[in-house]
């Protein structure tokens, strides 16, 4: 008869890792604010779409006018030659004028963030991508790999998630919100510009349409990288600001102690 085997159990401390504290309250807001607004924006921009999904460049675009690209997708409008024999319900109404409010919420959110992050460090501190040629080798064979990230790195991005971050916030963003504005006729009425530089009304519309698939991706991308990490943890990070302490896997835990049996 084998004898007896006491199997030594992990301690509490073993079984947790204590992670440090990630978000601030104003980060987590702004957070917020714009993933609702962003909500918001594509589901009233996609009814937009709905109602004229034809893409034009220059100044003048309409029925009659040959498209530069159009969506193979029915419309709300039954002018709208699409080549289907339906048109969907017109929601044209309510989806302008949340689209509108929403795109406004998050210009708020967004410059209050940025003006926030300049003045108090936080971009220099946690966003600038400062590592060695070893460290953005690392980083990017982890996201070619889809390798679940180190506890250890739950209280900083790493070099590609840096970079990534900076250039939705100072580039994709506000070219965003600036051929956005280009489709506002009142704006169009003050700065006349906003409209002329991106080539015309029309220009500005596909422009726009282009930045809002890029936005599209990135947000795809950010939750699947989210739920790859811990979808719970780092959304209680996002609420608490805290993603509290790591599990040890169960999996990984039996493997260990089978490993001290004689």
């Amino acid at each position: 008869m084998a004898d007896s085997v006491t199997i030594p159990r992990p301690s509490t401390a073993e079984k947790t890792e204590a992670v440090p504290a990630r978000h601030s309250l104003l980060v987590r807001i702004t957070h917020w604010i714009t993933a609702l607004s962003f909500f918001a924006l594509l589901l009233s921009g996609g009814e937009i779409v709905l109602s004229h999904p034809r893409f034009y460049w220059g100044e003048i675009g309409d029925d009659l006018t040959r498209p530069l690209f159009q969506l193979p997708v029915p419309s709300s409008r039954d002018l709208v030659p699409t080549g289907y024999n339906f048109v969907l319900p017109d929601q044209n109404g309510w989806s302008r004028a949340l689209h509108f409010q929403a795109a406004w919420l998050v210009v708020l959110a967004g410059l209050l963030y940025i003006l926030w992050g300049l003045f108090s460090g936080h971009f220099r501190r946690n966003l600038l991508p400062l590592a060695s040629p070893t460290r953005w080798r690392a980083a990017l064979v982890e996201h070619l790999r889809f390798r679940r990230p180190d506890p250890s790195q739950a209280g900083s991005y790493n070099p590609l998630q840096r970079l990534a971050y900076l250039a939705v916030i100072f580039i994709l963003f506000p070219l965003a919100v600036w051929s956005g504005l280009a489709l506002s006729h009142t704006f169009n009425a003050i700065c006349p510009w906003a409209v002329e530089s991106l080539g015309g009304f029309q220009s500005a519309r596909t422009i726009h349409f282009f930045y809002a698939l890029a936005l599209t991706l990135f947000v795809v991308v950010h939750l699947a990288m989210i739920a790859r990490a811990g979808f719970l943890r780092l959304t209680r990070a996002m609420i608490t600001g805290n993603p509290g302490p790591e599990r040890e896997n169960s999996t990984q835990r039996d493997s260990a102690i089978q490993q001290d049996q004689p």
